[in-house]
């Protein structure tokens, strides 16, 4: 019982450096937590080594598979060649997204998609957040490459300066 009191503990000093080291709340997108946001750069290191949107979903892992010959071109789930815990720290940011930033653009999409499918059964649920978190890790490279900012995408600030 000592020792899991001990690693409890541990954990927590953890996390509180971890999150210390995070970027300041009026800069980082709300959903987007001190933890979460530095697993991201972490597994990331270096957002300005991709050169364009398909590089950055591709090195997530989030892109869908591919199976084409001639003229028919049919694709899959995705393929899970990227980092698994950049993909799984994206896809929780998402759920949070949904519920805390009505207004991102990739989200508005999304939803004005599915209105418009004609009546069609909706898509799956779980589907729709793993092509949102495939849009925020593009939305993320943009942010930190100096490429767009969090109203020109239609995010709210987890904190406004105050």
């Amino acid at each position: 019982m000592q020792v899991l009191v001990k690693l409890d503990e541990l954990i927590g000093q953890r996390e509180a450096e971890i999150e210390a080291r995070a970027t300041a709340a009026t800069s980082r997108p709300k959903g987007l937590g001190a933890l979460t946001e530095r697993i991201i750069e972490n597994e990331v290191l270096d957002w300005t080594r991709f050169n364009n949107r398909r590089q950055v979903s591709s090195y997530t892992g989030l892109c869908p598979s591919e199976h084409s010959s001639g003229g028919r071109r049919r694709q899959g789930g995705i393929n899970k060649h990227g980092n698994p815990r950049l993909r799984h720290a994206l896809v929780e940011s998402v759920w949070r997204f949904i519920r805390l930033q009505p207004g991102w653009k990739r989200l508005l999409k999304v939803v004005e998609r599915l209105k418009g499918d004609g009546g069609r059964a909706p898509a799956n649920k779980k589907k729709i957040a793993v092509a949102l978190a495939r849009e925020l890790a593009v939305d993320l490279w943009r942010l930190n490459t100096g490429r767009s900012t969090l109203e020109a995408l239609g995010l709210i600030a987890a904190k406004t300066a105050a």
